[in-house]
């Protein structure tokens, strides 16, 4: 496989995605996320949008305790003049699986985003109106006046509408094996709301509830002792959880476009309270958080 030489490569934010029709399993429709980020490739693989930080920690987790929770990387490849990462593309051994996308962590936006909008605090009125269209209580009084925003107060207001602030991890989207699809969980937010869409992602089925546990708690056992995880700042991931009409279940993480390597003093523990500058993502809050839902779900025995 021939690496290609990079240039011009901007930064990569997250994106994720979701399969077309069963009919179709060479067709993608990504339910959140960038349009023309991903191709089906051959055999198996799946071609993603090249990010020179994507592919490093790809790199760094194909020698990890974490490589059996993610896809198997491959490396770069070019298609159209484009670069892409390689990987295994996961719903290859499912037939015709549900798909969940949940983003992980207490905030989706890394701290180095946070300081360059403090550095450029230039109010937005594009953000104004996502906010008012959201919520027209949001803005402060001196907002309304400006009709506009400043970004960091915007990406910061944006976060607490969702579980992210208040469980650590958001459903980003699902689709049903009916090809039933629903991606409007901005709003959603408590436990109970969480639950009823997982309730709905698995149609009640506790055989699928106790294989999505199981694959938590064994990923949570790994995370806890995983050198990549201890020294990489994990923002904007999400797990990617499947399933199939034969009871198949599975869950990986995916989306590294905004994972970034520590200084080589600092580690993070996943677990205490973020606030600026010691770099904490919530990531493991937020997935016992979900242990615990899931667990809610099963019947008592």
């Amino acid at each position: 496989m021939q690496n290609s030489t990079w240039k011009n490569h901007k930064s990569c934010g997250t994106t994720s995605l979701l399969p077309m029709t069963p009919k179709k399993p060479q067709q993608w429709l990504q339910v959140v996320g960038h349009a023309g980020s991903f191709h089906v490739g051959d055999y198996g693989t799946l071609l993603k949008r090249f990010c020179e930080g994507e592919q490093q920690c790809y790199l760094r987790l194909m020698e990890d305790t974490l490589k059996p929770f993610v896809p198997a990387y491959h490396g770069v490849v070019q298609r159209d003049e484009q670069d892409y990462n390689m990987m295994d593309n996961l719903l290859t051994h499912f037939n015709t699986p549900a798909v969940m996308d949940c983003k992980m962590g207490s905030r989706t936006y890394l701290e180095r985003e946070l300081l360059l909008a403090k550095e450029r605090p230039q109010p937005g009125n594009d953000m104004y109106e996502k906010m008012v269209a959201v919520d027209p209580e949001a803005p402060t009084v001196q907002e309304r006046t400006q009709q506009a925003v400043l970004k960091t107060r915007y990406m910061q207001w944006r976060e607490t509408l969702s579980s992210t602030t208040s469980l650590g991890f958001r459903i980003e989207g699902f689709r049903k094996s009916n090809e039933e699809c629903h991606t409007n969980f901005k709003r959603t937010k408590s436990r109970d709301q969480v639950m009823a869409a997982f309730n709905n992602f698995v149609e009640s089925n506790t055989h699928i509830v106790w294989g999505y546990l199981r694959r938590l708690k064994e990923l949570r056992q790994v995370l806890e002792e995983s050198v990549f995880f201890r020294t990489h700042e994990v923002v904007g991931s999400s797990l990617l959880f499947l399933h199939d009409w034969k009871g198949r279940t599975g869950v990986w993480m995916i989306d590294f476009g905004k994972t970034a390597a520590l200084p080589a003093h600092l580690s993070l523990d996943h677990r205490t309270p973020w606030v600026e500058g010691n770099r904490e993502d919530g990531y493991l809050w937020g997935l016992d958080n979900l242990i615990d839902i899931l667990s809610n779900m099963l019947p008592l025995t």
